[in-house]
């Protein structure tokens, strides 16, 4: 497996981001399916904060608040993850709420199917 040919999109968002009606991490999971990347995984994070809020969201069982941190991550080829960014490009920027975007390369050391 050639290791330098891949890479990782993660998309660092907030847990009530949306795309029209849909949830954000929602929607791009069930779009990268769609558009048969590997595999996407999102991650909710327990406390954080970001340029678009300096408000620190936690998870502490006394709040009440849903909001938190989530980082969405899509491994693939470097050229599918590159054009699937591409695709959601549009609908990040023209979201109302901020986001970070990264890509960065990854070395695989084992891909391996379930039985």
């Amino acid at each position: 497996m050639e290791t330098n040919a891949y890479s990782a999109l993660k998309i660092y968002a907030s847990s009530t981001d949306r795309l029209g009606s849909q949830l954000l991490y929602e929607h791009i999971v069930y779009l990268a399916r769609e558009k048969g990347l590997c595999g996407a995984t999102v991650y909710r994070g327990i406390m954080g904060y970001g340029a678009s809020n300096k408000h620190i969201s936690t998870s502490k069982f006394w709040e009440l608040t849903e909001k938190l941190p989530v980082v969405i991550e899509i491994v693939d080829r470097t050229d599918v993850v590159e054009g699937f960014y591409k695709l959601i490009e549009d609908k990040l920027q023209k979201m109302q709420k901020g986001c970070l975007v990264t890509i960065g390369p990854v070395s695989i050391k084992l891909q391996k199917s379930g039985i």
